[in-house]
This record gives structure tokens, C-alpha cells and sequence, in this order.
């Protein structure tokens, strides 16, 4: 709980991004009713607050490292970078699916992915080379690897997901702080694309012919990757 109540709970909501039964329901509340709200959405962004500055360290190594290459060995594995934290809705949904108590400290141990980092790479040897450049940094502690494009998924998905745990130093100490990198190549990336959008528009049922063209555009995306890998191979002369 928060130490400070503010005079007036009411003025700590942004209107903007209020609903209309929203703010009639704020309405109906009495102050104690709004200073608890006010307090749960304080202790909500504390608790946020590690996964924001571990996006940051984790994006600070990876661009350090893209600028290594590029400087030092005259290429460049790391075609772009993008990051993102759950939003409060996401992470309540999938709160609810995983059947997670609605602690902090629950899902703080069971959501692995409420800071998530992707990575877009060349080559799939890229995607490995940048994978062991970070995790071989003594502060990085990995946790999970699942590797699918060794084992892709049933419908075609291919990436490398790392569950890793990076130290975010706040006032009062060191926190450890968990972050799912996804490392991939351009051909997975737009790939993946394709399928959330198709999954979006079809609210995740979708008819059967678009998910046989999905197999395939996957197919399509593995057999491309493997050309330019060989081509690329064949140019460094290896």
C-alpha cells in the first residue's frame, strides 16, 4: 500500500483512456473506495517498474554487441531489435489461462514473458552466434532455451526463445529479473507476422485452407533461409 493518499484519487486517472461506464463507476465510489484503487494502481506500476529496466540492460548488451560486429569484424548479425512489456490486460489474461494465483510474487515466478526482447537476424548461424555472445555475459543467467527452429512447432513457427534473468539495480539493491528473448531470422520473422495477423482477423479459429497455405509459407520461409545460408557461407568462403 501506498504511505501517501493523494487529495483528490480522482485527478490520478487519465480521462483519455477512461471508458464512459468507466468514469460512471469511478463516480459512484467513495473516496476510500477511489484511495484503494489509486493505491493497487501505484503497487501495480512498482511492480512493472524491473521489467521496463530489464527491457533497457538486455536491449543495452544486444546493442552493444550489434555495434561490436559491425566495428570490429565489418558485418552486422543483428538485422533490428524490438522489445515490449505486457500490458496490464495481457498479463491478467494470461494470468487466467495459466490458472497462476494473482500474486505478485505467483506471477512474477510463473509469467516468463511479462518483459519480452526480439531479435531479427540474417542467417540462422546468426541467430545462434548472437544467442551465445549474450548468454556467455557473466551477468545473464539462463533459465529455459526452447529451441524451434532445431524442432519447429506443428504449424511451421521457428525461433529461438531464451527465459533469461538479468540484475536490475534499484535504489534498495539488486532485483533479478526475467526477460524472454526471441532470437530469429527476417524470412521467420515475417512469417510469424502473417500468422498473428491471420490469427487476429479470424479470432484464432481459423478455416482450414489458410492454415495448410500457413505449413507452407513455412516451408517456403525454411527453404529460403537455408539457400541464403549456403550463399552466404559460400561468399565467406566457409
Amino acid at each position: 500500500m501506498s504511505d501517501v493518499i493523494p487529495r483528490d484519487p480522482k485527478a490520478n486517472f487519465d480521462k483519455r483512456i477512461l471508458t464512459e461506464r468507466t468514469e460512471e463507476m469511478l463516480e459512484g465510489l467513495d473516496e476510500s473506495a477511489l484511495n484503494e484503487i489509486t493505491s493497487l494502481r501505484d503497487d501495480f506500476a512498482r511492480f512493472m517498474m524491473p521489467y521496463k529496466f530489464a527491457i533497457d540492460e538486455v536491449m543495452t548488451k544486444i546493442s552493444i554487441l550489434r555495434e561490436e560486429f559491425a566495428a570490429l569484424r565489418d558485418e552486422n548479425p543483428i538485422e533490428h531489435i524490438s522489445s515490449r512489456v505486457k500490458t496490464p490486460e495481457s498479463l491478467m489474461q494470461k494470468v487466467a489461462r495459466k490458472g497462476c494465483e494473482p500474486s505478485y510474487q505467483a506471477i512474477r515466478e510463473q509469467i516468463t514473458d511479462i518483459a519480452g526482447i526480439r531479435v531479427v537476424c540474417s542467417f540462422v548461424s546468426d541467430v545462434y552466434r548472437v544467442f551465445e555472445a549474450l548468454t556467455a555475459q557473466s551477468d545473464v543467467r539462463v533459465l529455459q532455451v526452447k529451441d524451434y527452429i532445431a524442432n519447429p512447432k506443428p504449424n511451421g513457427y521457428k525461433s529461438l526463445h531464451a527465459i533469461i534473468e538479468v540484475p536490475v539495480f534499484l535504489s534498495d539493491g539488486p532485483h533479478p529479473v526475467i526477460v524472454e528473448v526471441q532470437l530469429r531470422t527476417v524470412a521467420m520473422d515475417f512469417w510469424a507476422s502473417l500468422e498473428h495477423k491471420i490469427y487476429y482477423k479470424y479470432d484464432k479459429t481459423v478455416p482450414a485452407e489458410l492454415l495448410r497455405g500457413l505449413r507452407e509459407a513455412a516451408q517456403v520461409a525454411s527453404d529460403l533461409d537455408e539457400k541464403m545460408q549456403r550463399l552466404h557461407d559460400e561468399v565467406r568462403g566457409v
